[in-house]
Order: C-alpha cells, then sequence, then structure tokens
C-alpha cells in the first residue's frame, strides 16, 4: 500500500477529519466530557484545515513570483536577441530605404517586449503590495470604519488603455521611422542632384514655336534636362525646387545661358530671324550679384544676343527692384529681349512693357480660353488683346497648345504665336551645335592661297650663263605646227 502524502491531502481534509473525530467522541464518552472533547477535536481539524490552506497560498503565489521571475527573464533574453538582430540589420548591405521597413519591425517588436515586461513587473508589484496588506492587518487596531489611506500607491491594470497607449506608441514610432526614411530619401536625392550639376551634366531640348497659323517656326524654347544616368533624364519641375535651396540656381542659369547663346550662334547661320528662349530661376531674378554675373556673361557673346529671348515670370517682374531694373535695361541694351510667361491675369501696360525690352507675352492657351469664354475677368476683349499687344510691337504667344482644336481656337482669336505639343514636343539638342567655332586665324590659312617658294639663286651668283627665260603661265601657248605627212603617219600609226 502506497505512503500518504499530507501535502496531496486537501486543506479541508482536516476540518473533516476534526469534526467527525469530535462526533465520535461526543457519542462515545458519556457526560459532558464528552462534547467537550468533540468541540475541542473539531476545532482544532478547522484549525488545521485553515493553516493547510494558507500554505497552500502561500505555495502557490511563490510559484506564481517564480513564474513570473522566469517570464522576466526570457523576456530580457528575447530583447537581447531583438538588440543582435537589429546591429545584423545595421550592418546588412542595402540601402536605408529597404532597411526602414525592417527597422519598423524590429522596434514593434522592442515595443511589445518592453510592453510586456511593464505588465509582469505590475502584476508582481501587486502582489507584493498584497503581501504587505495582509501582513499588517493582524497588528492593526480595531478602529472606527474610516477612508482607508495605503502607502503604498494602488496600481490598477487597464488593459484597454495599455492597449490604446501602446498603439499609439508604435503608431508615434512608425511616422517617427518614415519621417526618417523620407528625409533620408530626399537627403540622397538632393545630393545625386547637386552631383550631377557639379559635373555640367545639363542636357537642353528644344521646342518650336511656330506662327499661326502657317506653323513655321520662329524661335524655339530651350527646356532644361539633368541627366543623372543613362536611363534617367529629370525635368526641370523635378529638381529646380532642390536646386534653389541648395543654392545652385546661379550655377545652373550660367550655364542654361552658356549652351542658349551657343544655339543663337548657330542660329545666326541660318536664314530668317530666329530666335531661343531660356529661363532663370526666381533665386537669381531676385539676386542683383546673379543678373549682374549674367549680364557679364552676354557681354562676351554681344553678337549673338539679338537672337536671345529670356522669359520672366509675371510676378517677378513686378517685384523687381530697381537694381534689378537697371540691370534688365543693361541687357536689353545689349540686344537681348524679354518675354513674359506664367501669366496670371491679363491686364498689360503694353508701352510700359515695351520700355522694359518685353517683346514677347506668354499666356496658356487654356487661360486665353477661358478669357474668352467670359470666365476671366478682363478690361479688353479676347479677340483684341494681341491687337493691342502688336500696336506696341509686343507679340502675343499661346503656350502649352495640346492639340488642334486648340490651335484652331488661338487662331480664331488672333494668336500670332503658338507652342505646344500640337506643334512638336521638346526634341534634343545635336551636339555639334554646342561646339565651339574654329578660331578665325585657322579658317583663313585654310582659305588663303600657300605663298610662292623662295626663288632660287640667279645663275649670275653661281657663275653660270643665264638660262632661257620660261614662257609666262598667263602668256596663251600657240597651237604646233605640224606638216600633214606627220598628222597621217599618227593617224595610221
Amino acid at each position: 500500500m502506497a505512503p500518504v502524502r499530507l501535502k496531496a491531502l486537501h486543506p479541508l481534509a482536516g476540518a473533516v477529519t476534526g469534526v467527525s473525530a469530535g462526533a465520535i467522541v461526543a457519542i462515545l464518552m458519556p457526560g459532558a466530557l464528552g462534547p467537550a472533547l468533540g468541540l475541542i477535536a473539531a476545532g482544532a481539524g478547522l484549525a488545521t484545515s485553515l493553516w493547510a490552506l494558507e500554505r497552500r497560498n502561500l505555495g502557490q503565489r511563490e510559484l506564481l513570483l517564480a513564474g513570473l521571475g522566469e517570464v522576466k527573464v526570457r523576456l530580457a533574453t528575447n530583447a537581447i536577441r531583438i538588440d543582435a538582430l537589429s546591429q545584423r540589420v545595421e550592418q546588412m548591405p542595402m540601402r536605408d530605404v529597404d532597411a526602414a521597413p525592417a527597422r519598423a519591425a524590429i522596434n514593434e517588436l522592442t515595443a511589445e517586449v518592453g510592453l510586456l515586461g511593464d505588465l509582469i513587473h505590475q502584476v508582481a508589484t501587486t502582489l507584493a503590495d498584497h503581501d504587505d496588506k495582509l501582513a499588517k492587518l493582524p497588528a492593526a487596531p480595531v478602529q472606527a470604519p474610516a477612508p482607508a489611506r495605503s502607502t503604498a500607491p494602488e496600481v490598477r491594470l487597464d488593459p484597454e488603455a495599455a492597449r490604446r497607449e501602446h498603439a499609439e506608441k508604435l503608431a508615434a514610432e512608425r511616422a517617427a521611422a518614415a519621417r526618417a526614411a523620407q528625409e533620408e530619401a530626399e537627403a540622397e536625392r538632393a545630393g545625386i542632384i547637386s552631383a550631377a550639376l557639379r559635373e555640367g551634366r545639363i542636357e537642353v531640348h528644344l521646342q518650336p514655336i511656330v506662327s499661326l497659323p502657317q506653323r513655321r517656326t520662329r524661335g524655339y524654347e530651350a527646356v532644361v534636362g539633368l541627366r543623372i544616368d543613362e536611363n534617367t533624364l529629370l525635368l526641370p519641375h523635378e529638381f529646380l525646387e532642390i536646386v534653389e535651396e541648395r543654392g545652385f540656381g546661379p550655377t545652373l542659369d550660367a550655364l542654361v545661358l552658356t549652351r542658349a547663346l551657343a544655339i543663337a550662334r548657330h542660329l545666326a547661320s541660318r536664314d530668317g530671324d530666329i530666335f531661343v528662349t531660356c529661363n532663370f530661376s526666381s533665386a537669381t531674378w531676385g539676386a542683383s550679384r546673379a543678373l549682374a554675373a549674367l549680364t557679364r556673361i552676354l557681354d562676351k557673346y554681344r553678337e549673338h544676343s539679338s537672337r536671345l529671348v529670356i522669359e520672366m515670370p509675371q510676378a517677378v517682374f513686378r517685384a523687381l527692384d530697381p537694381t534689378s531694373l537697371g540691370l534688365l535695361g543693361a541687357m536689353s541694351a545689349s540686344g537681348v529681349r524679354f518675354a513674359l510667361d506664367q501669366v496670371a491675369d491679363l491686364r498689360f501696360d503694353p508701352q510700359a512693357l515695351f520700355d522694359r525690352g518685353v517683346r514677347f507675352i506668354k499666356v496658356r492657351a487654356a487661360l486665353l480660353q477661358a478669357h474668352a469664354e467670359g470666365r476671366v475677368a478682363s478690361d479688353i476683349a479676347a479677340g483684341d488683346l494681341a491687337a493691342m499687344l502688336a500696336r506696341a510691337s509686343i507679340t502675343l504667344v499661346a503656350e502649352t497648345v495640346e492639340d488642334n482644336p486648340m490651335a484652331a481656337d488661338m487662331i480664331e482669336l488672333g494668336i500670332a504665336m503658338g507652342q505646344g505639343n500640337a506643334f512638336s514636343p521638346p526634341r534634343p539638342v545635336k551636339p555639334e551645335v554646342f561646339a565651339e567655332p574654329a578660331p578665325e586665324s585657322a579658317a583663313a590659312a585654310r582659305t588663303e592661297p600657300a605663298p610662292p617658294p623662295p626663288p632660287r639663286p640667279s645663275a649670275e651668283v653661281l657663275g653660270y650663263p643665264q638660262p632661257a627665260a620660261a614662257p609666262a603661265e598667263d602668256a596663251p601657248r600657240r597651237p604646233e605646227r605640224l606638216p600633214f605627212r606627220a598628222v597621217l603617219r599618227r593617224a595610221s600609226a
């Protein structure tokens, strides 16, 4: 028979045994002694049950605390492993943009582990406070009911609040990681654009400006592109903002102006008054020193500046200071013409614009259509706008004409010139256009005949008789007279 273990018995077994023994004693023993001994046995059984129950609760609490300690150890081990995983991700050869999702996941796991550790710590603290309260209960004096004040802070576990706090923390960490990844990507992109600009990888495409309705090419607009690699060409709206933020606007404008003047030099060799237009950045228009530097470039190429037209936004033109207006006057004196673009309203003073050197006004075709339909307020009818500007020797150009119906509307409004994909998209410029012309001295050397060789020393100097004079090359040679027999002999030979 296997031995009975007392620890395996239920805590109420003592009470049952004591009550049963007390009842038996009270029945078997006569007199008053039997019931007294029975009560004593029952009380002893109840005391034994309470002691066993307390010991069992203490054992379970110790097991719970040991389990919590083991869980905390495992959480610390997992935190160490997650830290090692984060270091491995940092050492892996991949870009920051690709590593951002892995970092966000690792941060989320770290936050989860930290939250579990905090919850376990709160449970352990609650159990410890409960034990302290139970230990102090027997020693506390019995007093009238009063609001209990606990020295230890009361810890309340609210799973919903903890979940919301954890979700907000994760959202904040993810947003911070996304912002960091975006800032790193923007910094990398800005570095690539700055490097391409420093290396001068500027490409110029030309879009024709045609006369209406003949659609003959009257000029070209130089559209600037930045070559990143063999397969990537950035358009102006993709890199101008970064260029201006980095302070490379004047550098870009100098490169564009130099290429536009090279195109103007090439156009000078063709028939017709064909011009080329170019744009400057807003940073250049707001800096007098940058405009002065561009003016010096124009002075070096003064012979080609008459075919150059510089475009200027309408808002920038209205906000120019007196110094910038003086520099515009110097450019106009060298033969440069100006064009207003990015027009927001159609209120013009033609004579004042002409005095400032403006010879073209470029307006979006959609704005002209809206003006003709009465959706844009103006002091002049849409059909009279081009004629009013023409009387002041200013040509109205409709830009961004995308299709033939829009081109027909521009013709009905009397627009003299048009530009857009309806006529031709921007096309790259041939490399030979930017090639420097051959120096004039070398060209003259190729065209002029070679000098005659030096005369040989005469016979008088050498002591020999004078040779017979050679017949002059310019004198006509007389035909040699041959006898008739000699002619027959040659014919029969």
